[in-house]
């Protein structure tokens, strides 16, 4: 009754892009939060079989998820909650990001036999969220070598992120991301890793492409740039959101449409029923201001957005229970764009795909 149609072959295009663009001999591609919503495991597939050098995903649970299905390349966590403990992650061979002492020492006890647990270290150079801070760097630096000499880590990279905010304050995260490489290497370490670039830095800002690159939303074929549609990025949309007309009524003029009336009818006419809502992702604040496409036409959804279904007016159009309505996907195809959707819900693109419901079968094409 209601699918997301996942494009692989997308993701593949996409990966083949950005790592074209970006020019680094790494390419991590993120599938955090299911995949961005699109499925992590499809999602990790599909970059890998595009190039991709290493998956990245948020917490440990999502990388253990993945680890044993044959992906081939590295598999890299960073958010933990305190007091985490590293044994499951280092004896499936995941790499941990590490921004505290204590995320250290726990990951130099999680080591097993003579294999090093592989950690990168998180740097804070000016976002206020998670990383070590720079006052910390020196003695957190020299622990790290004290633990590579004994066996127990091997540091494979240095890590931070960018705000995005602008060119310039994102050139200063740059740049003190470069003091914490250069002392760094002061302390005699020496990792292979340096990425501090997401989407939107790996596009446009080469300064802070290092030798590794970390992307997530590009690789689904979504744009990191307000005003910037993904067509003019040469990006490909992975996601087609869609389900069938449930209901159609005719209706007279003046007809009241879903909670509170916010719509009434004009004229006599025809309202469509569609099985999706709010519980699946649907943004109730989009009520009204968003179209959809069905039979090759566009629709704007009428009145409120209800937890399982919304109404579209098609007039007098011929629409049959059962005819699919698309919410959005590839604009190439007349469909609403993911972005469209994320203006009218006065949100980013970001949380259109990723709070795509349980409820909605994804099926890859």
């Amino acid at each position: 009754m209601r699918e997301a149609i996942i494009d692989t072959s997308a993701i593949i295009a996409n990966v083949r892009h950005l790592m074209q663009i970006a020019g680094t001999a790494e390419f991590i591609a993120v599938v955090k939060a299911d995949g961005y919503g699109h499925g992590a495991l499809r999602a990790a597939r599909a970059a890998v079989a595009g190039g991709a050098t290493r998956i990245g995903t948020a917490d440990l649970g999502e990388a253990l998820a993945l680890a044993g299905h044959g992906l081939e390349v590295p598999l890299l966590a960073w958010l933990h909650p305190p007091g985490r403990s590293f044994e499951d992650a280092a004896a499936a061979s995941i790499e941990i990001g590490i921004s505290s002492h204590q995320q250290m020492e726990a990951s130099a006890s999680a080591a097993t036999g003579r294999r090093p647990t592989g950690i990168h270290l998180k740097l804070e150079t000016g976002l206020g969220r998670g990383g070590a801070a720079p006052a910390e760097w020196p003695a957190l630096f020299a622990r790290a070598k004290q633990l590579e000499n004994t066996g127990l880590v091997r540091v494979l990279g240095l890590f931070s992120h960018l705000s995005g905010t602008s060119p310039d304050d994102d050139l200063e995260q740059v740049r003190v991301f470069q003091q914490g490489i250069d002392l760094a290497h002061l302390a005699g370490l020496d990792p292979p890793l340096l990425h501090i670039a997401a989407t939107a830095a790996t596009i446009s800002l080469p300064e802070a492409r290092f030798n590794a690159v970390r992307v997530g939303l590009g690789i689904y074929g979504l744009s990191p740039f307000a005003g910037t549609p993904s067509v003019e990025l040469d990006l490909y949309p992975a996601m087609t959101l869609r389900a069938p007309v449930s209901a159609v009524r005719r209706v007279p003029a003046g007809q009241g449409v879903s909670y509170g009336y916010d719509y009434r009818t004009t004229r006599a006419t025809t309202l469509a029923l569609v099985p999706l809502g709010y519980a699946d992702g649907i943004f109730r604040h989009a009520s009204g201001r968003v179209p959809v496409l069905v039979g090759g036409r566009r629709y704007r959804v009428a009145g409120r957005i209800a937890m399982d279904q919304f109404v579209i007016d098609v007039g007098d159009d011929p629409v049959d229970v059962g005819d699919p309505v698309t919410i959005f996907g590839d604009p190439a195809s007349g469909a609403p764009s993911v972005a469209e959707w994320a203006d009218a819900a006065g949100t980013i693109n970001y949380e259109i795909v990723t709070r795509v419901g349980a409820r909605v079968c994804r099926r890859a094409v």
